[in-house]
């Protein structure tokens, strides 16, 4: 660590406040920030390989080995370890053995996605790491990170294929005393952490949500769940989709119709469920809700096209759906819509399974066969998925809010 001091000394600062003092920092520290190459921080740097895969023996060993894949852009501690190797893989391919509190950052497709890692490990070919640093490694990791991102945000659209060891040696990056730089690493360190761990619950509680569908829903050839809510033990009825209602979807709104800003949002099937980028007149909305089918409070749209199977439940607001491809069921009371759409997250659609069709035509969901419980039980089965909906809901909030958090502070703790 001393190394760092001293050899930071002898860097003269970049003239101006601006260019050498970040805009949030801790009231203690007032110097300017140092420039330095990525190549003066670390001692060492390792490259890495694949070893055959076809022999057996390079593989499940005690080696953890990385792949650009293990890697979470924006989480920065560590990879998540899939495969590992063994010595003689180690030994019989370009691989090293890389030591302990080293960054691994991936040089070659996914360039720009990096994580400092604690333990011993091997990574493939399309990493390069660096060891031994000469600085606070988590703040090194997080500044070659804003620096990389902030390289990679100027030339958006531009495909980068990768990144060589002596054009990354060569960056620049801001660094300030050891003190400061521990003090900053440790916030985001922390962040990480915090992120790491919300993510892993977010994880769960979809993994708990998954194995509840396929239990609360009777499996093919059953007629009863293997868990339901006590009260109820009557057998589910077979029916088909087409015996409950009718397939529903709005009038076709042709491009030239479409603005890039306006009054009402127009979901195309790449946009549904998420962003709109185009919007129509409020003049054709309410135009063509009235004289043509449009979505009732609650109803449950699905793509039918592209990634089918999507659902989106309509929340009333004043928006309107691509047609053919955004589509929904237009049923009676006798099937309760909070149910239809957690059926829709086991359904095997008639027609199309095994089959590389990316269309859900109106035959394939009125063909579709559905066991139906009582309507009650439809509405505590629906009730009950919809609240774990509402916390994976929270969580993906409390995910988003930590990143933008991490975000502004890259921005403004950085220089």
């Amino acid at each position: 660590m001393n190394t760092t001091k001293n050899t930071a000394a002898q860097c003269a600062p970049l003239h101006g406040d601006r260019e050498t003092k970040p805009a949030i920092r801790y009231a203690e520290f007032t110097g300017a920030w140092e420039q330095r190459k990525v190549g003066e921080i670390a001692v060492d740097t390792y490259g890495g390989g694949t070893p055959n895969t076809s022999v057996r023996e390079y593989w499940d060993g005690d080696i953890p080995w990385i792949q650009s894949s293990d890697l979470t852009d924006g989480i920065l501690s560590g990879a998540t370890v899939n495969k590992r190797i063994s010595k003689a893989g180690l030994m019989k391919s370009a691989a090293k053995l890389v030591p302990a509190n080293s960054i691994a950052i991936i040089t070659r497709v996914g360039v720009g996605k990096l994580a400092f890692m604690r333990f011993q490990y091997a990574a493939s070919q399309d990493f390069l790491s660096l060891s031994r640093l000469k600085a606070e490694p988590w703040f090194c990791t997080y500044a070659l990170y804003k620096k990389l991102q902030g390289e990679l945000n100027a030339v958006q659209g531009t495909s980068i294929k990768g990144i060589t060891k002596e054009v990354l040696l060569s960056k620049k990056i801001m660094l300030p005393t050891i003190d400061e730089q521990a003090r900053i690493g440790s916030v985001f360190r922390n962040l990480d952490h915090l992120l790491t761990f919300r993510q892993r619950e977010f994880v769960k509680l979809q993994n708990i949500k998954k194995a509840l569908l396929e239990k609360m829903f009777p499996k093919d050839g059953a007629d009863k769940p293997e868990i339901r809510f006590a009260g109820f033990t009557d057998a589910w009825e077979q029916r088909r989709l087409g015996e409950l209602g009718s397939v529903a979807m709005c009038k076709r709104i042709f491009k030239e119709q479409t603005t890039e800003s306006g009054d009402v949002p127009f979901f195309k099937i790449g946009t549904f469920g998420d962003e709109p980028d185009a919007f129509i007149t409020r003049e054709l909305f309410e135009e063509y809700k009235a004289k043509y089918p449009y979505p009732e409070i609650g109803d449950i749209l699905i793509s039918a096209s592209g990634s089918i199977g999507r659902t989106v439940e309509y929340a009333g607001k004043d928006e309107y759906f691509q047609d053919s491809n955004i589509v929904w069921l237009k049923h009676d009371e006798h099937l309760d819509n909070g149910f239809l759409k957690h059926f829709y997250s086991v359904v095997k659609w008639v027609g199309i399974e095994g089959s590389t069709i990316k269309r859900l035509y109106n035959e394939n969901i009125l063909g579709t066969a559905i066991s139906l419980p009582s309507l009650t039980e439809q509405q505590q089965i629906g009730a009950f998925f919809s609240t774990i909906d509402t916390l994976l809901t929270l969580h993906q909030h409390q995910l988003k809010k930590l990143k933008n958090i991490k975000k502004a502070l890259l921005g403004k703790m950085f220089v």
